[in-house]
């Protein structure tokens, strides 16, 4: 990086000298812009998989049916707000809220451009920066998860708890996978500050390949590959969107943690995903693409990386972004939730640690041995990574030694036929269901988690005084009151 470069990117000197009219103009401003994103990705999200399923998708509502995503804002605001009869009226108003707040609050230290004029003020174009800006945006998506976790149990049902219970799970684990991803963005920006970050992927990196020099990318997506695609799988897992939506899995869990959400309150989920998905997106062109500054062969043109025009890069690449998440729920099915988990932790996690080692051996001998990039990438860059690949080899050998052996016996004719499971007999005075511990071989011989059949949910301690609810009513728009018991005079 040169000082060139870097003149007109702003600093963390740059940062809380802005008067309070102009705070609160940024403020409006990125409030505005999540949302106009998120309308945005709705309709582009329906738009590209009608495409890729070879259909219209929304035509109706507005020009080209560009105007579906605000109509659907409006139906939810003006649909009835259903309240279910067992559930903990406190935390059910309140964790939509806590799920949408920390979305929001992620936005505010990512850098939209550089300094600009605001009716005559001179200001970086980003609310707030910090010398741990990125981790600012961790914590508030750690916390979103607790509106998840208390939305679902404050339902008073079986399958929001279970979708619950899933996601907390699942963004938990995918969390420091995404952690343990950006380690080496930091090894080689020196920095955690947001926008310095951004200033480290100015201008060309210089690499020197035994005596032969010339310009190189900068952007930590072609210098980080491991860390970026590990990044991108992570992100996808923690905002659950397809093919990792399984807290949502219509087929198992109703409609997951949100299932007796309604109204407004079912709609600030909606927003907090799609908050949640511009967001990482952000973080993603950030960290990896360059921030705001214009691609090549933009960023020939002189005046590409100055004034309003960043802007339009970096939304652009926002833009690209979530096209990925679009493709991905248009391409892969859904995973099976002890494969997702299993892939977190055995997989992503170790790969991360394993890179993050790689990274600091190959910086501390470039820094120490006073070596090339060639050399360094030759000397260290070449074993580390053979090492890596063999042992991952005899490692993927070794998990798919059973299913191999099996695999050659069933084409040598010696596997046995795998006996028809039994139901039970169907009972006559009421419904047909399967006990909940049942004795034998389980579903599958890979062992295919079942999840308990006898679960009950945690009674709340404020519904222990109130009055119990009939079998039968499972909702109601208020708070359930006894019916009037008759007088003998009435039957008269």
């Amino acid at each position: 990086m040169t000082a060139l470069a870097a003149a007109d990117s702003p600093t963390l000197a740059d940062f809380g000298n802005d008067v309070w009219w102009l705070v609160l103009v940024k403020i409006v401003g990125v409030f505005g812009l999540l949302v106009v994103m998120t309308l945005f990705a709705i309709v582009f999200e329906r738009k590209v998989v009608a495409r890729m399923q070879q259909r219209s998708g929304p035509n109706r509502v507005g020009p080209r049916g560009y105007l579906q995503s605000l109509a659907d804002g409006l139906k939810l605001a003006f649909k009835e707000d259903i309240m279910p009869a067992l559930a903990d009226k406190p935390v059910y108003f309140i964790a939509p809220v806590i799920a949408t707040i920390p979305a929001f609050l992620a936005f505010s230290v990512i850098p939209l451009g550089p300094e600009v004029s605001i009716f005559g003020q001179r200001t970086p174009l980003q609310l707030i920066d910090a010398p741990i800006g990125v981790l600012v945006v961790l914590a508030c998506s750690a916390m979103g998860v607790y509106g998840i976790v208390l939305g679902g149990w404050a339902s008073g049902s079986t399958y929001p708890l279970l979708g619950s219970l899933r996601s907390a799970a699942q963004m938990v684990s995918y969390e420091i996978a995404m952690g343990l991803s950006i380690v080496a963005v930091f090894l080689y920006a020196g920095t955690m500050s947001t926008s310095e970050i951004v200033a480290a992927q100015a201008g060309d990196n210089r690499l020197d390949f035994f005596g032969l020099e010339f310009d190189g990318p900068s952007w930590y997506a072609v210098l980080l590959p491991v860390s970026f695609i590990i990044y991108v799988i992570a992100v996808v897992g923690e905002t659950n969107r397809a093919p990792f939506d399984l807290p949502e899995a219509e087929s198992e869990l109703v409609g997951g943690f949100h299932t007796e959400y309604s109204s407004l309150k079912f709609a600030l989920f909606f927003l907090a995903e799609y908050v949640n998905m511009v967001t990482v997106s952000a973080l993603a062109a950030t960290l990896f693409l360059g921030g705001w500054r214009a691609p090549w062969p933009v960023s020939i043109w002189d005046g590409a990386n100055s004034g309003w025009w960043p802007l339009l890069w970096f939304l652009l690449k926002v833009v690209a972004a979530l096209f990925v998440f679009i493709w991905l729920r248009g391409t892969l099915p859904r995973l099976r939730y002890d494969q997702f988990m299993r892939f977190g932790w055995k997989v992503l996690v170790p790969t991360a640690l394993v890179w993050i080692l790689a990274v600091a051996t190959m910086r501390t001998v470039s820094r120490e041995a006073n070596l090339s990039s060639g050399e360094v990438a030759l000397y260290v860059g070449l074993p580390i990574a053979a090492v890596v690949l063999a042992v991952l080899l005899i490692a993927s050998r070794k998990s798919n030694e059973d299913t191999r052996i099996a695999a050659l016996n069933a084409a040598a004719g010696s596997i046995n036929p795998t006996e028809p499971e039994v139901l039970p007999p169907v009972r006559t005075e009421g419904a047909r269901r399967r006990p909940a511990q049942r004795s034998g071989p389980a579903r599958a011989e890979g062992g295919f988690p079942i999840p308990p059949m006898d679960l009950v949910v945690p009674p709340s301690p404020r519904l222990a005084s109130k009055e119990p609810v009939a079998a039968g009513a499972p909702v109601a728009s208020g708070r359930r009151r006894p019916s009037p018991t008759p007088r003998k005079d009435d039957d008269a």
